[in-house]
């Protein structure tokens, strides 16, 4: 079979698997590796959160990947530099400025995975006619999702067996929130020596056993608060920088926002709903301590973890703490804390690693870049090469520059470009506000408008529920579109997009309690989004269709960047006024200008539809 004529079965998967990878591992990887190797929370907020730029500011350089190379040429370069990227990170972890260095490896695999993002969206484009690219658009969304769900939870699972495997024996202990026991909190003692030739980590109890019937927050907050500040005397945890908050105040929120907010407050907000927090849940102790004096200038650090359980039992302090020779007589504390709102019996398992961090992440990392140079060779040779797939710029004479800023321009000339910017700026609006709050509704007490569930329950709704119907919704999406076409699939998935949010609406007035119907409501959410999500990507990628469709595509997917991020900034200032039962009111009333603006939309209606002279 030509390469041409190759299925797209053989690299629209991998190549979008090979797209979500890099992307989780600087967004989310990045952070969990930071934290094991002991970096300070503040350092890893301030200078992660800057990575996100290369994709934010791609389609500034779009025009270069359409007019230099062809698209197939920068797919297999940028995986080759992600590639190389990821064995730099790996090469640098052990190394005594390991922060500094790893931080320049990981911006070299941002800028190179946003332009590999650039490249294979224009690729798809040029290497599939209309028909395939409808029927293998809720297929590449798929497979993107999956390098998400493996970045977030199979390469940290890898480097955690690592950690297991490169030092100390695990420690293990199992937590119990308990209605059946009185209101109380015992701090736990080592009830002998626990010195030993053979250096290992042990604990004072292996099962915490913690009241869910609530105990003085006083007590509480007394009781963690020592135990912070021991591992901090003895040196256990370093400490955090403190940082400091700019109160609300200048011209613009004494003239402006301050004054709107009264008024909205006073037109919609609800009187019966004052803004509280819940009591703090009870809280259990273990205490940790080394067997034996590490070396002179040894650190072994313990870096402790719920490995499976209710999410509900969070870790709250000593999640990392490091002994050395000064404090390894001295015991340090965990501190574990249940969700206010826990209230049933349960059980979560922690596991303490005090393996070999930089080891771990450096093997991990080694595995990753292999991987790369596996994708590097397998789409070296399994790629199509279609004849459309040229550079724009070929003849020696011709102007860079002037290319450059003439592929904008043509974007902004395009017919149909007002109704075109609207929708993609305006078709997302609702969604853009309720992603937002969703999870905070849930988790919110149902004394100010939530429906008052657990993080283990919001975790289990949208991490496998919505997960489930999101990616079914949009893979029904591509397959009816391509019977179809988009024009004749607009209307509907605009409707299955927009119209789910109601769901919302009904669970702030209703708040109920089971979770079956909870659960029910958010996947058909998820569904519909998934399957109106469809006709989004089709016409961007219709839209883009022309001499420069690469570019035009990124500088579409940085519209919707744009459409998404702004709404979402004043969703919470606008719920914190008018509640969530109005806010989710004004969600609905935010999906109309997108259903206007399909009016003014020109589609071809063979878009997306298999032609006669394909099926040959």
């Amino acid at each position: 079979m030509g390469s041409k004529n190759r299925s797209p079965w053989s690299w629209v998967p991998t190549l979008y698997f090979a797209e979500g990878i890099p992307y989780v591992i600087v967004m989310t990887v990045s952070v969990i590796m930071y934290k094991r190797l002991g970096i300070s929370n503040a350092d890893i907020a301030l200078y992660t959160s800057w990575l996100y730029l290369p994709w934010v500011i791609k389609p500034l350089w779009s025009p270069v990947v359409d007019l230099l190379k062809t698209k197939r040429w920068w797919i297999i370069m940028m995986q080759l530099l992600v590639g190389a990227g990821l064995a730099g990170v790996a090469f640098t972890i052990p190394v005594p400025d390991f922060f500094q260095y790893t931080l320049a490896f990981f911006w070299l695999l941002a800028f190179s995975s946003a332009t590999h993002d650039i490249a294979a969206d224009g690729f798809y484009m040029l290497a599939l006619d209309e028909h395939k690219q409808a029927y293998f658009i809720g297929i590449r969304s798929t497979f993107y999702r999956v390098a998400m769900i493996t970045g977030q939870g199979l390469l940290i699972i890898l480097a955690g067996f690592f950690e297991t495997y490169t030092g100390l024996d695990p420690v293990e202990f199992n937590v119990y929130a308990r209605p059946d026991l009185p209101a109380k909190i015992e701090i736990p003692e080592f009830k002998r020596s626990v010195e030993s030739d053979e250096m290992a980590f042990v604990l004072t109890n292996e099962e915490i056993h913690i009241p869910t019937q609530k105990v003085s927050p006083e007590i509480i907050d007394s009781i963690k608060q020592w135990a912070v500040n021991q591992n901090l005397k003895n040196g256990f945890v370093i400490p955090e920088a403190k940082k400091e908050t700019k109160a609300e105040t200048g011209w613009f929120a004494t003239h402006v926002s301050g004054p709107l907010k009264e008024k909205l407050r006073a037109a919609f907000g609800r009187d019966d709903v004052v803004e509280t927090s819940l009591r703090p849940g009870n809280i259990g102790l273990v205490g940790v301590r080394l067997t034996r004096s590490p070396e002179e200038e040894e650190e072994v650090a313990l870096n402790t973890g719920i490995r499976r359980g209710d999410e509900s039992i969070k870790l709250i302090e000593g999640e990392r703490i490091v002994v050395d020779k000064s404090n390894w007589q001295k015991t340090a504390w965990i501190v574990i804390q249940l969700d206010p709102k826990l209230e049933e019996h349960s059980s979560a398992y922690y596991e303490g690693r005090s393996g070999n961090i930089p080891l771990a992440w450096m093997i991990t990392f080694f595995i990753l870049a292999g991987l790369f140079l596996i994708f590097f060779v397998y789409h070296r040779f399994i790629l199509p090469r279609p004849d459309s797939d040229k550079a724009v710029v070929q003849g020696d004479g011709e102007n860079m520059f002037t290319e450059f800023f003439a592929t904008f321009k043509s974007f902004f000339v395009k017919e149909n470009i007002g109704p075109a910017l609207a929708f993609l700026l305006l078709f997302r609006l609702g969604e853009s506000q309720i992603v937002k709050l969703a999870s905070p509704f849930m988790l919110d007490p149902r004394e100010i408008g939530g429906l008052g569930l657990t993080t283990g329950d919001v975790g289990l709704i949208y991490g496998t529920i919505g997960i489930l119907a999101l990616t079914l919704g949009g893979i029904l999406g591509g397959l009816l579109a391509s019977k179809h076409g988009l024009k004749y699939w607009i209307w509907p998935m605009a409707f299955a997009m927009n119209i789910p949010n109601v769901v919302f609406v009904y669970l702030s007035y209703v708040t109920p309690q089971s979770m079956w119907l909870i659960s029910g409501a958010v996947a058909l959410e998820q569904f519909g989004y998934g399957f109106g999500f469809t006709a989004y990507m089709l016409y961007m990628i219709y839209f883009s269709d022309g001499s420069h469709k690469t570019a035009h595509y990124a500088i579409c997917t940085g519209l919707m960047a744009l459409g998404m991020m702004i709404p979402g900034m004043i969703s919470g200032w606008i719920q914190e006024i008018v509640g969530y039962q109005n806010f989710f009111i004004w969600v609905l009333i935010c999906t109309i200008p997108g259903f206007i603006i399909i009016k003014f939309l020109k589609i071809d209606p063979t878009f997306g539809i298999k032609k006669k002279n394909e099926e040959q």
